[in-house]
């Protein structure tokens, strides 16, 4: 839920003060790590850390917290006045930790600068157009806990009315992003049959809220670079089940995910491009050598069909 104050600069120093809790024992190293990149949102990345800071507050009858944190903000040359708020807030915060950036460095690279900073034994990469319901956090965390083979594990996403949003796909296949483009939706591909009531395996989970296990990271490495966005949370999941991790849908903890309003910015077709990019070099990496081919004669179709809307 969002947070609305009249008098929002005494509101927000308290709101951040509440962000970096971490109870009685401040010297402890953080449970949990959570980046959130950042990039010409600024309303919504201040709806998302006051709702951060809302599930992060202790209970009133506990003085501290079941789950400590810390939070990295890495900002992608935000052009809104995002980094001139955020450092105004590291005044009044004595943990609130925040990169910028002077150029735009995508999804992946912005997050793993993030982790590379990180000192939790989990990890949530956050959008910032995100809310949390509460009590998120620690549900996430609680489920690591008790699935020890799990090394990904994805929230319920909700859209603003509450309606589910469909957040788990299978790994694409050849046809399934095909026939997307042209506007058709493929069950297969998009589970369209998945039940969103029931915690379970899956292959992949949507990246707006999407919590890592460290040995997990110790494992596999970090986010692939080369995806500048999308297909990077895919490319993931398929290096941590190959590796013999479980990725996990849990309904348990549930956000609001606004979507896609960083690069709803961008036209179409610049997108459209990057899309058809990521996914080309997914199927290559992963030498699904087919996908590759039959979803290479389709980019320029699917590049003249968004320059025709």
């Amino acid at each position: 839920m969002s947070c609305r104050h009249s008098r929002p600069r005494v509101v927000w120093r308290k709101v951040f003060y509440l962000v970096n809790y971490r109870g009685p024992y401040n010297d402890m190293t953080p449970i949990l790590s959570i980046i959130i990149v950042s990039w010409n949102v600024r309303a919504l990345l201040e709806k998302c850390l006051a709702s951060l800071a809302q599930d992060l507050t202790p209970a009133p009858s506990s003085k501290e917290r079941e789950v400590s944190t810390e939070v990295i903000v890495v900002d992608n040359a935000s052009t809104d006045g995002t980094t001139e708020w955020l450092r105004s807030l590291q005044l009044t915060t004595y943990n609130l930790q925040l990169t910028t950036n002077t150029t735009n460095r995508g999804f992946a690279a912005a997050n793993n600068q993030g982790m590379r900073a990180t000192m939790g034994e989990y990890v949530l990469l956050l959008n910032p157009d995100t809310e949390l319901r509460p009590h998120a956090l620690d549900t996430m965390v609680i489920f690591m806990q008790s699935h020890p083979r799990c090394g990904i594990v994805g929230p319920k996403l909700l859209n603003r009315d509450g309606t589910v949003q469909p957040s788990v796909r299978r790994f694409p296949d050849a046809w399934g992003p095909i026939l997307l483009s042209l506007g058709m939706a493929p069950q297969r591909y998009l589970a369209t049959n998945f039940d969103y009531k029931k915690a379970q395996t899956v292959d992949q989970v949507m990246g707006a809220c999407f919590l890592i296990r460290r040995a997990l990271i110790e494992d596999i490495g970090l986010l692939d670079e080369k995806f500048f966005i999308w297909f990077e949370e895919v490319d993931y999941c398929k290096r941590a089940k190959s590796a013999g991790w479980e990725v996990w849908y849990t309904p348990d903890a549930s956000i609001v995910h606004h979507g896609g309003k960083s690069f709803s910015q961008q036209r179409t077709l610049q997108k459209q491009w990057w899309y058809s990019k990521s996914l080309l070099y997914y199927f290559w990496k992963h030498r699904q050598w087919g996908a590759w081919f039959l979803n290479a004669l389709t980019v320029p179709l699917r590049l003249l069909l968004r320059a025709w809307k």
